[in-house]
């Protein structure tokens, strides 16, 4: 049985993930330049207040940008917890702990 690695195994699942992503992007294209073809084009309605809608991509980059700050606030948070509680780890206690233990 092959052993990988945990790096090798999130990269293999992120290979896969990407992957799939681009396979979704093709499909949407194919299907709107399909779509494209058979409708008559649509007159551009204008609808009060509509141009201080944020845009689509505005919308995904502020999604994301949050998301970021986010998850490095967890990440951050964990560590801190990690250390905090390291002092409760097995064989994390000072020389005068370890002998009382002993005794």
């Amino acid at each position: 049985m092959a052993s990988y690695s945990t790096q090798d195994l999130q990269e293999e699942f992120l290979n896969v993930i990407r992957a799939s992503q681009e396979t979704v992007v093709d499909a949407v294209k194919t299907l709107v330049d399909t779509i494209k073809t058979v409708t008559p084009k649509v007159p551009l309605v204008q609808v009060p207040l509509a141009d201080k809608l944020p845009k689509p991509e505005d919308v995904v980059t502020s999604a994301y940008d949050f998301a970021e700050k986010l998850l490095s606030s967890q990440r951050q948070f964990a560590e801190e917890l990690v250390k905090a509680t390291a002092p409760l780890m097995a064989g994390n206690g000072t020389q005068e702990e370890q002998g009382a233990a002993a005794e």
